[in-house]
């Protein structure tokens, strides 16, 4: 077993079978579902079930995802740290952020660290809910992760910090609340709401607001956050949502109000606390300070 072994059965796993990762790695298909033959030979494991045209994971393979990303990373920091001596001047980091936390504190994080360091490159990898996140560092996809929560996650053995708090607004069409800059709960009430899946922060403090006994009517349920201000500039509903939104919401026309009280979300970094890469290092030093 070797290297390029693992970082081929691991572009089966990602890419949903042998024909899409083939395209990616730029073999053909009969080399590459050779080559995940001769893995399985040398682990005398089967590591997909061969369904159709499909391949699904054998408990063999989901045990050997996580070990695999981990001997894939530990090689990619192992050359960044070499080159590194010479200075910061080629890597890559990978972030796993929710969209929220991808729009801001995120995008100011990458403009400070490519300004710094213009030779390397920066990965954001799409995470729904803050699980999700953990998850993807946990299982070496990401180095790094973004996300924001209400309540502290269970995070094991990774290292979480947090950065900063974001407070939560409410986006409404342009005149919705004429001369208000700031709802009361209560000033809600009998109002159709555009929300999150469950276990997102946006979501849990609609939820909450109706176990308060707040009547509000989810009209819409999206995964999408992007279609979230075109629907309610269109009048379909409400929405609440992080005030990293706030200035793109105010430049479509939408108003943007402030809740009393106030419902806050807590933006943290978590990351192994295994090797880091030298850029991921240094993503997450530049994250620190943005947090001070």
């Amino acid at each position: 077993m070797d290297a390029r072994q693992l970082e081929y059965f691991l572009a089966v796993v990602d890419h949903g079978g042998v024909n899409r990762a083939a395209s990616a790695l730029f073999l053909t298909q009969p080399s590459l579902s050779q080559a995940i033959r001769a893995l399985e030979r040398d682990l005398g494991q089967e590591l997909f079930h061969r369904v159709g045209r499909r391949l699904v994971l054998t408990d063999a393979g989901r045990s050997l995802v996580e070990p695999a990303r981990g001997v894939i990373r530990s090689l990619a920091v192992a050359r960044e740290s070499v080159a590194s001596v010479a200075g910061l001047v080629t890597g890559c980091v990978e972030i796993a952020s929710m969209p929220s936390q991808a729009v801001e504190p995120l995008s100011g994080m990458i403009k400070e660290f490519t300004e710094r360091h213009p030779g390397l490159r920066v990965t954001v990898r799409a995470a729904s809910t803050a699980p999700d996140v953990i998850g993807m560092v946990r299982t070496g996809v990401a180095e790094v992760g973004l996300l924001g929560t209400s309540e502290e996650p269970a995070t094991g053995d990774l290292t979480l910090k947090t950065l900063k708090r974001q407070r939560f607004v409410v986006v409404a069409p342009a005149g919705w609340f004429p001369r208000r800059k700031t709802l009361k709960r209560s000033d809600l009430d009998g109002q159709r709401m555009i929300v999150g899946q469950v276990g997102t922060g946006m979501r849990r403090v609609v939820d909450q607001m109706r176990a308060d006994g707040i009547e509000l009517t989810a009209v819409v349920e999206s995964e999408h956050r992007e279609s979230i201000l075109p629907l309610v500039l269109g009048g379909v509903g409400l929405a609440v949502v992080t005030e990293s939104w706030a200035p793109l919401a105010r430049q479509a026309g939408a108003d943007v109000l402030d809740l009393d009280p106030p419902a806050y979300l807590n933006i943290a970094l978590v990351n192994r606390d295994a090797w880091l890469s030298p850029a991921a290092a240094a993503f997450i030093g530049i994250a620190y300070r943005s947090g001070r």
